[in-house]
């Protein structure tokens, strides 16, 4: 009998993070939707019900100290284990500014949230991973952090990009030999909320995320990636 899959993602509720829970569910997933607000994860789980997707709503504030593992409460009691964590949640598309004359306090709070919010988050719901058979981690990235082609401008977004891309490589690393698969995904340009008009179709960016999160055993690790090949960092 094959087990299902559980999948957690957070910041869940809009945009590329709900359309990644989409694609799970659809592929047969048991998906676990998060936000900030329970409220918020309630009526974006009771949209995807309407779509015949049934997902579970939780509230995590990957921002907040003590959440992950209040969450890995919830989660061992309903499920044993996590089979997929995807650290989708972020902020601060950051465009107004410049790193030569930045709101540092700006930088701090992306920091909070798209570094260290992924980071306790999988400090957090690492001993439910290891409990999976086929364990998978994905952040979701940007090209925005990639030090090839780094620019000028957005210097919060980018820099916690960059730092999330090296959080990645480390992961990857020490966690090789248990075969948990560590992998950033750059979704591209995507036409949401933060991305704003003109993107391609949040599906699209979405798919590259699930790709990453449904890799074989043999799958690559310690990678960057943008619609499944390889992003230079």
């Amino acid at each position: 009998m094959i087990m299902d899959v559980v999948s957690l993602v957070t910041g869940a509720n809009r945009g590329i993070g709900l359309e990644v829970c989409r694609q799970l569910a659809a592929a047969g997933h048991t998906v676990v939707l998060t936000a900030r607000s329970a409220d918020k994860a309630e009526a974006a789980a009771r949209d995807l019900a309407g779509e015949g997707l049934p997902v579970h709503p939780m509230r995590l504030d990957v921002s907040a100290q003590g959440e992950p593992e209040r969450a890995a409460k919830e989660l061992a009691g309903r499920f044993g284990r996590l089979d997929v964590l995807v650290n989708n949640a972020a902020i601060a598309y950051d465009t107004s500014q410049r790193a030569s004359a930045a709101d540092l306090g700006v930088v701090r709070t992306a920091l909070e949230t798209n570094l260290y919010g992924a980071w306790r988050t999988v400090l957090g719901l690492l001993p439910l991973l290891r409990a999976s058979a086929r364990p998978r981690i994905v952040n979701v990235s940007s090209g925005a952090g990639s030090l090839t082609t780094m620019g000028g401008g957005t210097p919060a977004y980018r820099v916690s990009k960059a730092a999330l891309n090296a959080l990645t490589r480390m992961l990857a690393d020490e966690l090789r030999v248990e075969g948990i698969l560590v992998n950033a995904v750059c979704p591209g340009w995507v036409a949401t909320d933060m991305g704003g008009r003109g993107g391609r179709p949040v599906a699209e960016g979405a798919a590259g995320i699930v790709w990453a999160a449904t890799l074989p055993g043999d799958g690559p690790t310690g990678g960057f990636f943008r619609d499944r090949k390889p992003v230079p960092w």
